[in-house]
């Protein structure tokens, strides 16, 4: 027989094993492996309808539209910026292919797809002029990333009231509504369809493709991306204008969810995806940033919401408990940074 060493050396021995093993997925993967566990443990303990099929697909399919938002804003965030206009573009699509669908489907009542297509499109286009507009004041003229896109956040809310007088956008097509709100596609919901693709797509950009490359450059060191004969501003202009546009995307099915063009929509998700990346080991210096994580990273956000709404905790209360998780976050990231830094 073998016999266990409990030796107090061997337990030592075994307790630093165990710290090292701890610190190395600190070290790869961020805070986001002990938050996720430790919010598991907590919500299983309090509520018994937490931890079982129905709950965790639900938190699943609500999670689709913070996981789009959170792919493009961990782009913007690993070349060193961020996007506080995410919610903007939500919203600005919602009303203006709200707007072009109603408009088209008057026009063309026999052709009812053609009218969707066309305002998705249009939708789509006022997303990409928000993120364009974004990157060429960025990349182009050098302007801070807070300054930009909270200007930016500003005139495109302006803008969607104006077109709307803060009234909502109804009698859309149900066919949109059925299709992209409600709809399901070999047993899955088009948007968890919808987000999988964009998942895919995201990770292949990041990890098998020049333009992910040159992002992580960027991100990493701006001044030796540029030498190194990278073009920074077009690098920067293209981050941008993807994020607009999975935000545009989250938009679409945003409003065929609720079924109307609403200027409320993505009111608070630019700071839930900034959260979800932080959260997820993207780091706020640029450079850092894995697809993967960020995807469980919005899930975690989402999952969180979804416990303390179990645990019949108020709206209120809920902001500033997100709030809070998001400058711990930034906190611990600060210790991981110096880690990674320090051991290179």
């Amino acid at each position: 027989m073998t016999s266990v060493d409990t030796s107090p050396a061997a337990q030592a021995s075994q307790g630093r094993a165990f710290g090292a093993i701890i610190k190395t997925v600190f070290i790869k993967l961020g805070v986001l492996p002990f938050f996720l566990l430790g919010a598991l443990v907590l919500f299983t303990l309090t509520s018994k309808q937490f931890l079982t099929l129905d709950n965790l697909t639900n938190v699943a399919r609500q999670s689709v539209f913070l996981v789009l938002v959170s792919l493009g804003q961990m782009l913007v965030l690993v070349t060193g910026g961020f996007d506080l206009a995410v919610g903007t573009a939500i919203a600005l699509t919602s009303v203006v292919s709200a707007l072009a669908m109603v408009y088209f489907a008057a026009q063309f009542p026999e052709l009812i797809w053609l009218a969707i297509l066309l305002g998705m499109s249009a939708g789509f286009l006022a997303a990409l002029a928000l993120g364009a507009l974004n990157g060429v004041g960025i990349a182009q003229f050098g302007v801070s990333p807070f300054i930009m896109t909270l200007g930016v956040q500003s005139v495109g809310a302006g803008f969607a009231l104006f077109l709307t007088g803060g009234v909502p956008i109804g009698n859309l097509p149900h066919e949109f509504g059925n299709i992209f709100g409600f709809g399901r596609l070999f047993g899955v919901p088009v948007p968890v369809l919808v987000a999988i693709v964009a998942i895919i797509a995201m990770w292949i950009l990041m990890n098998r493709t020049r333009t992910g490359a040159r992002i992580y450059a960027v991100g990493g060191n701006i001044k030796a991306a540029n030498l190194s004969g990278i073009d920074t501003k077009k690098t920067l202009f293209i981050a941008y204008l993807i994020c607009a546009f999975l935000a545009s995307v989250a938009g679409i099915l945003l409003t065929a969810r609720v079924e109307s063009g609403e200027t409320n929509l993505g009111g608070s998700i630019a700071l839930e995806s900034i959260a979800a990346c932080v959260i997820a080991g993207v780091s706020l210096r640029g450079g850092i940033g894995r697809v993967e994580s960020v995807v469980l990273g919005a899930f975690f956000i989402v999952l969180v919401q979804n416990g303390m709404n179990l645990m019949q905790i108020g709206s209120y209360m809920q902001m500033v408990l997100l709030g809070s998780l998001l400058i711990l976050a930034v906190v611990i990231d600060q210790f991981r940074y110096r880690m990674l830094v320090g051991g290179r």
